[in-house]
């Protein structure tokens, strides 16, 4: 593209596709499940603070998890519109190369 602009798209989808896989894997592994048994922890102040502490760290995670899809989304939205306009293009352009007589003679 004109003064070196250029777009990597793979890279944009595989960007996408590992946010995902890394969503699916926090889906997965809950962090408030960490806390473990009450009673392994000798005293019921700390396991309350233990509790809480990954209950909200949940909450953490299930916020960047929102915003992570909305990346992704993003991504694959950029990707798809990249495409587009890359096809109307290239449509665009064989359009005016295509000779109203026939084939370009010069193509062979």
């Amino acid at each position: 593209m004109a003064d070196g602009f250029s777009v990597d798209l793979p890279a944009l989808e595989s960007a996408s596709a590992g946010i995902n896989m890394t969503l699916e894997e926090l889906s997965v592994a809950r962090i408030d499940r960490l806390d473990g048994e009450r009673d392994a922890y000798g005293d019921d102040d700390l396991a309350d603070a233990v509790v809480d502490f990954c209950d909200r760290w949940e909450i953490g995670v299930e916020h960047l998890a929102v915003d992570g899809q909305e990346v992704a989304d993003r991504l694959n939205q950029c990707v798809k519109a990249y495409r587009q306009v890359d096809a109307a293009a290239r449509d665009r352009l064989h359009g005016v190369v295509q000779r109203s007589s026939g084939p370009d003679p010069a193509a062979d």
